[in-house]
């Protein structure tokens, strides 16, 4: 997770990932005074709905693009911890009772680094609920991506370039909870589908902000447009369902 994002615009149309980490949240049991790290927390948005679970509780906010980071503190004032770190270099001062983390594994490579980093930030019998893209996320959209960025003038910039993303499957996650030292694991796909609203916005922040980095700035646009046209008005994705307690 190299890169900046547009973390206004990423706040603005990120609707369909605030639903899922409403029910990501639902199954993380809060009293309402512990102390959650929000692994990844981006603009803020879900942050906001994990602070209303915890009345006299904090949140230690962690993300790794500059913009989410400012964005994030903007939005939570003194309500929570916010500051900008790698997930997987990740050292908090004090262990937390729970990790919650939406939308940001698919991100990570190093996923046995990512799970032993987490795994040494919760207290003994801290849980971790996450949810990511897994195995066939945004398949038909990544497609399209890929057949325009084959042709001229995208190809001398983009053919061949497969991304930074890991989709990973149900029971590859689980052996590597296992193997950071998390119990009680729990792992399933969930296939969704999404229709944004604001579609050429979406994809430009959501799902091709590291296309465009490989594109001069000219070419940017226009290849929003014709991944857009190219692709349809839905985008299939597959959720990667995680729960796990430290032992």
């Amino acid at each position: 997770m190299t890169r900046d994002w547009d973390a206004a615009t990423y706040d603005r149309v990120s609707d369909p990932q605030v639903e899922w980490a409403k029910e990501v949240l639902d199954r993380l049991p809060l009293r309402g005074d512990e102390t959650v790290l929000d692994a990844g927390c981006g603009s803020g948005r879900v942050t906001l709905l994990l602070l209303e679970r915890l009345p006299a509780g904090h949140v230690v906010a962690v993300d790794s693009a500059p913009s989410m980071v400012e964005h994030a503190r903007e939005a939570l004032g003194d309500r929570a911890t916010v500051f900008q770190a790698n997930l997987t270099e990740l050292e908090l001062e004090e262990p937390v009772d729970a990790v919650f983390s939406n939308a940001v594994f698919h991100w990570i490579a190093d996923r046995d680094r990512l799970f032993q980093r987490l795994f040494a930030a919760l207290r003994p019998g801290g849980r971790l609920v996450a949810q990511c893209g897994g195995a066939g996320n945004v398949e038909r959209f990544l497609q399209a991506a890929d057949a325009v960025a084959a042709a001229p003038p995208y190809a001398d910039y983009l053919a061949g370039w497969t991304g930074p993303w890991h989709f990973a499957a149900a029971d590859e996650t689980a052996s590597l909870l296992r193997a950071a030292g998390f119990a009680e694991v729990d792992t399933w796909l969930e296939p969704r589908t999404v229709a944004p609203p604001d579609p050429s916005a979406y994809l430009r922040s959501v799902c091709l902000g590291n296309h465009l980095e490989q594109l001069p700035e000219a070419l940017r646009a226009p290849y929003v447009e014709a991944v857009r046209e190219c692709c349809g008005r839905e985008l299939d994705y597959v959720r990667l369902n995680i729960g796990a307690r430290r032992p």
